[in-house]
């Protein structure tokens, strides 16, 4: 799969999504989850909030933010591809009250309103973008002033040093022998080629500025293996 191809990202998405959240609670020993809480410790979502979760698969932080905002704040989740939205609903359709709706679409080219949103999320979607600089720009369109904005992926390591060598081991010992123990094995091999060329920390501060941010800061997470970019609009 050639990295950042939306065509091929949304039918490689298509394809794991019934074995997606298993992968996911295999490959991080279900630190994700943890993960994705710290992510929403540091943006402290508010009740009567409006947030946007863009690329948001079968919908884990969606509804995490939900049970955050409710009952008066709302979710938006939304997606290029169609089968992790509808794991993302049946989801959703066992906590009823749960304020988040789903919406088929591109996290470059939303359709939404301008300043609509309080806060936006995107966990491990950035690096699949066709261009993470229109990305950011969508974020931060979308965002009211001062509205506050997170990505959460994995972190880009400085070439020849320990924690990129232990990254590229991980990806290439672990991540695609378990993803092919499932039949997925061609669908997880091009990790390592999307980590290669994502962007720094330091250049994710510097596009998401040019993009129309006021403040942003990268941190580290897992030794530096998982980075989060914390956005101010």
């Amino acid at each position: 799969m050639k990295p950042r191809d939306p065509a091929a990202v949304e039918a490689l998405f298509n394809a794991v999504a019934p074995r997606y959240d298993r992968l996911n609670d295999l490959l991080s020993l279900g630190l994700h989850r943890q993960w994705k809480r710290q992510l929403l410790s540091w943006l402290s979502p508010q009740p009567r909030e409006r947030w946007l979760d863009l690329c948001c698969g079968t919908g884990d932080l969606a509804l995490a933010l939900a049970r955050k905002l409710r009952p008066e704040g709302s979710v938006l989740g939304l997606d290029a591809a169609a089968a992790p939205l509808t794991l993302a609903a049946e989801r959703a359709g066992r906590e009823p009250w749960l304020p988040v709706q789903w919406m088929q679409a591109d996290a470059l080219d939303t359709g939404l309103p301008d300043q609509d949103f309080d806060g936006v999320v995107m966990a491990y979607g950035l690096r699949n973008l066709a261009d993470p600089f229109l990305g950011f720009q969508e974020m931060a369109r979308v965002l009211k002033p001062g509205g506050r904005a997170a990505v959460l992926d994995f972190n880009r390591l400085p070439e020849g040093s320990a924690a990129a060598a232990f990254q590229r081991t991980y990806l290439r010992r672990i991540v695609v022998p378990v993803a092919a123990g499932m039949g997925l094995a061609d669908q997880y091999a091009y990790l390592e080629t999307s980590v290669e060329q994502f962007l720094t920390g330091a250049e994710q501060e510097q596009q998401a500025v040019a993009a129309g941010f006021t403040a942003a800061q990268h941190r580290r997470l897992v030794g530096g293996q998982m980075g989060v970019l914390l956005l101010i609009r």
